[in-house]
């Protein structure tokens, strides 16, 4: 029985070729194209750095490990690297949802934050221990999760007039669709692909998923700050200029103007 550590042990091979360019890299784009994940922790930390030093959470942080062990899922393409990298994602979103989540989308029976914590890491833990069973029905779960959050960022949109953050929010949507038909489409029409010989699409999930959370990230950061942050006004700016036609969501606290 080969080691869970050993190349070409996981469940799942994606539609690339293996070792079609490189003799150690099994899958060479899936595993390059996810360099995305490395340059989005220090681009959000840089330009969110006023609500990281108001809230300090964990969140970006913890978010670089998915870029780790996807790296090195993809290079290996071993039973545990499907592992890591499906389990990353799944504590990642966990975080998020620790962090994020306003107190009153709590269920009615979680009296605070600290209740909550305690769900959502049980609720973790089963899937984590799940995970080991059958390990390729988690990316299907993890994918479903989005559209909780796609629904909570609907629920939000409901409260705010600011055209700048629903403008956000559909570039935020546009460029998850486009992540994951890319995904899907790898997965299930793989033999079309081969066929015409462009078997690239994981690749692309990688960035245009990072693509999505520099403005999933702005977006959902300036929902926790009108409630964790009371006493600065949050506002969504772009990065280098809002008169660039390409530029980079970020959130800005503003002290308000109070009249003597």
């Amino acid at each position: 029985m080969p080691s869970a550590f050993a190349y070409l042990t996981s469940e799942v091979d994606w539609c690339e070729g293996n070792f079609e360019h490189s003799e150690v890299i099994a899958e060479y784009y899936n595993t390059i194209s996810n360099v995305s994940f490395f340059l989005l922790f220090p681009i959000l930390l840089y330009l969110n750095h006023q609500y990281v030093q108001q809230r300090r959470l964990l969140t970006q942080p913890v978010s670089l490990f998915s870029g780790i062990f996807s790296t090195y899922y993809h290079l290996t393409l071993s039973y545990v690297g499907q592992l890591l990298d499906e389990l990353s994602i799944l504590w990642t979103l966990a975080l998020t949802y620790t962090f994020w989540i306003p107190k009153c989308y709590f269920p009615g029976f979680i009296k605070d934050r600290t209740q909550f914590v305690c769900l959502v890491g049980i609720a973790t833990i089963v899937c984590t221990l799940m995970s080991f069973i059958k390990p390729a029905f988690n990316a299907y779960l993890l994918n479903s999760i989005s559209l909780h959050l796609l629904y909570l960022t609907c629920q939000e949109l409901k409260k705010c007039s600011n055209p700048r953050v629903h403008r956000i929010a559909a570039f935020m949507v546009m460029w998850w669709m486009l992540a994951i038909s890319c995904w899907l489409s790898d997965k299930w029409f793989c033999a079309f692909w081969q066929r015409i010989n462009f078997c690239y699409l994981h690749s692309f999930w990688h960035v245009l998923i990072s693509i999505a959370l520099l403005y999933c990230c702005p977006l959902f950061i300036y929902f926790d700050s009108r409630y964790e942050i009371p006493a600065f006004e949050p506002e969504l700016e772009y990065w280098p200029s809002d008169s660039w036609p390409i530029a980079l969501p970020y959130l800005a606290l503003r002290t308000p103007y109070k009249r003597c």
